[in-house]
């Protein structure tokens, strides 16, 4: 009775000895593996499993024979494979069971192929989907045009998905709009399927940063059916957000006319896809921003290595032009030209000084600041600056202290501030720079109580929403088209002010403009130093300065200056003759030297090795361009000194001269 049975059974059933070795299977087994009568008898049971199963299953038949029990069909909840004579494979599940046969274990497995079942057609519905995201993220690393890759995702989606349109949106830079980048139909709202999404709507779904799905728009919600406001009177769409950061970019949203169309599968392929995208778009966010950091790297480095050359060349016109001045100054059509070359000088020297600001290759000297003298040059400047449909108002009332900061820095602080608010108003507006004095910061959390002087330009724009005020002072956002900014102005703006002690902080409203209050120190000391003039100048009496310069033409401007003063000089090229004069003449009462010498010299190791020799020697250093310390290990910034930069006026350079004299008489005393 037991072989009529075991041909019965409408399964393939196989026995297996402990060896593992076919003993017997009937004519299902046979056909279902295409193996002829009595093929399957003898043969190992792990060639009816695929090449890369077969050392995994020889060790789950070594465990299972070691434990023998009955296992019912699909109790692993796991899809198996089974191998066919001519090498083709299929799914299957299998139930196992111990038999007892004249005293020995049999393992009987019955089988059955599932094929056609709805498991197995889910299984190859799910292979097709990881393909395609395989496919799309080999796609992705390969690509280097983000927005031909973009393009291509909608249709992908629609047909492995069937569904009727697709499309890719992205929040705009400002957080008020939404931009469809990609979709399945023409245009950026019209879709093949007539499909049209309300932007308000979706921008706010966005900001919640959660997915949304409807499963059927004839029973949707009033809330749901208006984010869709054209589409078939049935259906369903689904939303996944594209997240930057826990903050959503954008969406893709994918419509069907076909009601409760996206089951677990789907919205996991669309997941995969958002995933991928936000990925994409990240990585090239970042290649630019990594892009836009080198250049303006080299950049700086560019503009270091022509304002050292550039400072040189603006100081020995200066200090020509102030050396004819003593000769012709008495002739008034002379006295005019040289005036007038002399204003070019200094006009060229606050370029460079601006460029070096931009570059972030100079650094900071905090003195005085008239804000009131400032703001009427640059009133002046930005009237022709800004164009005839702004109006500027300056706002300064007199008898305000001086600010505690960098002058150059601040002034490029306030341009910047002024062409931000020229670019909210395309249409024109008014600017207005107010200045007042304050105690209390209400604006800024981090900034102590104290004496501020607060510099609030407000324009009257179109403001900006909340979102964007969070951002606006982050490194490379912005707002502009591409190509109209690079998103650093605001943060280097911010930067200068706190490293003034001060701070930066805005206050906006979409409609209403926007207020930018820039804060910054009252300068402490009780007035602003006289300012040097050529009939006053410091004079000298007769001490002896070592002046060290590589740049013959910059060092002959530098001892006619001194010499004329009434200061003996002995001149130098390079550093190691410096150390030779101060070692043969105890007399030299000043070390002055370039921090740029010729042939790798550095002005501040020359400093450094001085003071070993004469402990004490008060030291003045002069720079067009002052360059990061060398990588020698030697602690520079240690040293004592005083930094003129270049280009320099007679009366600067004899006032620091005096200046650092007097701090080294008194400090013997």
């Amino acid at each position: 009775m037991f072989p009529n049975l075991f041909e019965a059974v409408p399964d393939a059933l196989v026995m297996v000895d402990n060896h593992g070795l076919v003993i017997r299977a009937n004519s299902q087994a046979h056909g279902l593996f295409g193996y002829p009568e009595n093929g399957l008898v003898g043969i190992p049971v792990e060639v009816l499993v695929p090449d890369g199963a077969r050392a995994r299953h020889r060790a789950h038949r070594a465990g299972y024979m070691a434990h023998p029990h009955v296992r019912a069909m699909g109790a692993t909840g796991q899809t198996l494979m089974g191998r066919r004579h001519d090498g083709s494979q299929f799914p299957l599940e299998i139930a196992l069971s111990p038999v007892d046969s004249d005293g020995a274990v049999r393992y009987l497995a019955s089988i059955r192929d599932i094929s056609d079942s709805p498991r197995a057609r889910q299984m190859q519905v799910r292979a097709g989907y990881d393909a395609l995201v395989a496919r799309f993220g080999q796609l992705a690393l390969e690509s280097k045009d983000e927005e031909a890759l973009l393009a291509h995702v909608p249709l992908l989606l629609a047909e492995c998905l069937s569904m009727e349109s697709v499309l890719i949106a992205f929040v705009s830079a400002d957080n008020e709009r939404v931009e469809v980048r990609a979709s399945t139909g023409p245009g950026d709202q019209a879709h093949a399927s007539g499909l049209q999404i309300d932007q308000h709507l979706l921008l706010a779904s966005l900001r919640k940063g959660r997915g949304w799905m409807v499963e059927d728009l004839a029973s949707a919600r009033e809330s749901e059916q208006a984010l869709l406001f054209s589409h078939p009177a049935s259906g369903s769409a689904a939303l996944v957000p594209l997240l930057d950061l826990n903050r959503p970019m954008g969406a893709l949203l994918a419509f069907s006319r076909v009601p409760r169309k996206f089951d677990h599968d789907a919205l996991h392929l669309l997941q995969s896809f958002a995933n991928l995208i936000a990925a994409l778009v990240q990585r090239q966010r970042t290649q630019d921003q990594l892009a836009h950091v080198q250049r303006l790297d080299a950049l700086g480095q560019l503009t270091g290595g022509i304002a050292h050359d550039f400072n040189n060349l603006l100081t020995i016109m200066s200090g020509n032009l102030q050396l004819l001045e003593d000769e012709y100054g008495a002739t008034g059509e002379a006295r005019e030209l040289i005036d007038s070359a002399l204003r070019s000088v200094a006009r060229g020297a606050e370029l460079t000084a601006k460029l070096l600001s931009f570059a972030r290759r100079q650094r900071l000297v905090p003195q005085p600041v008239d804000l009131e003298s400032m703001l009427g040059d640059l009133q002046q400047m930005l009237g022709r600056t800004l164009g005839d449909a702004i109006r500027l108002h300056i706002d300064c009332p007199r008898g305000l202290p001086k600010a505690h900061a960098d002058a150059a820095q601040l002034d490029a602080a306030l341009v910047n501030l002024a062409l931000n608010a020229r670019d909210a108003m395309p249409g024109g507006g008014a600017i207005t720079i107010k200045v007042s004095r304050t105690t209390g910061i209400a604006g800024s959390s981090d900034l102590a109580t104290g004496d501020y002087l607060l510099i609030t330009v407000s324009d009257t724009g179109r403001g900006m929403s909340p979102s964007t005020i969070d951002r606006a002072m982050e490194p490379f956002f912005t707002t502009k088209e591409a190509g109209r900014g690079s998103g650093l102005g605001l943060s280097m703006v911010h930067g200068f002010a706190r490293q003034s002690g001060g701070d930066l902080w805005i206050d906006s409203a979409l409609g209403h403009g926007t207020q930018v209050h820039l804060c910054l120190p009252v300068d402490k000391g009780c007035t602003a130093p006289a300012r040097a003039t050529r009939t006053s100048a410091a004079r000298g009496g007769g001490q002896t300065i070592l002046v060290v310069e590589d740049e013959d033409s910059v060092r002959c401007v530098a001892v006619a200056f001194l010499r004329k003063a009434g200061y003996r000089v002995n001149e130098v090229a390079t550093a190691d003759d410096a150390l030779r004069e101060l070692d043969a003449d105890p007399g030299i009462a000043l070390l002055f030297t370039d921090v740029l010498l010729g042939e790798g010299g550095n002005g501040k190791l020359l400093a450094q090795a001085a003071l070993r020799l004469r402990p004490g020697l008060p030291l003045l250093l002069t720079s067009g361009f002052e360059q990061p310390p060398p990588a020698s290990g030697a602690d520079t910034d240690a040293i004592a000194f005083s930094l003129l930069r270049k280009p320099y006026s007679r009366e600067q350079l004899l006032e620091a001269v005096w200046q650092s004299l007097t701090r080294a008489e008194c400090a013997t005393l």
